[in-house]
């Protein structure tokens, strides 16, 4: 297989050439050419079915984490926007754990440690617009303690309220 002797040209065409959104790849996209055009991602597993799953996250400061799935074919299945309140709501204290929560909503922006837990957190922006801090706290058994989302109504609006 070729892909190791390409694989350090493709990084360093990425870097020469400037990054593209993950965002803008459609399902059927080579990963190879993902790769060329987009950059490495921040993070790469598997899930259960044996999909690649690519993460590329814009923190600690950014709003969005794109996660995009390809199948055993080597090309793009789906690009998804992990950052959103639908995925954030689906965080269910008491039931899910950290790994669970790493799969939803991808690597957190800051972690921290308290008495209390672990916190992780995450930048996103509600409705496009709005920017907004959304925090998770763990039980010592990695359990999902709470999940807290607060938004900045005064400056995440990217201007001037008229």
């Amino acid at each position: 297989m070729r892909i190791p002797t390409i694989l350090p040209a493709m990084l360093v065409a990425a870097a020469l050439t400037g990054c593209v959104s993950p965002r803008s790849f459609a399902p059927g996209t080579s990963m190879v050419e993902m790769l060329a055009r987009a950059g490495p991602p921040t993070d790469i597993r598997f899930d259960r079915n044996g999909d690649e799953l690519w993460e590329y996250t814009t923190g600690p400061s950014g709003t969005e984490t794109y996660l995009v799935r390809a199948g055993a074919d080597g090309r793009v299945k789906e690009v998804t926007q992990l950052l959103t309140e639908d995925q954030m709501n689906t965080i269910v204290p008491g039931k899910m754990t950290k790994a669970d929560v790493r799969q939803i909503l991808g690597k957190p922006s800051e972690v921290s440690f308290t008495a209390a837990g672990t916190v992780w957190s995450w930048r996103f922006k509600r409705d496009g617009i709005q920017l907004g801090h959304l925090t998770v706290r763990f039980n010592p058994d990695n359990t999902v303690m709470e999940r807290i989302a607060i938004i900045d109504f005064t400056g995440g609006r990217g201007g001037r309220d008229n």
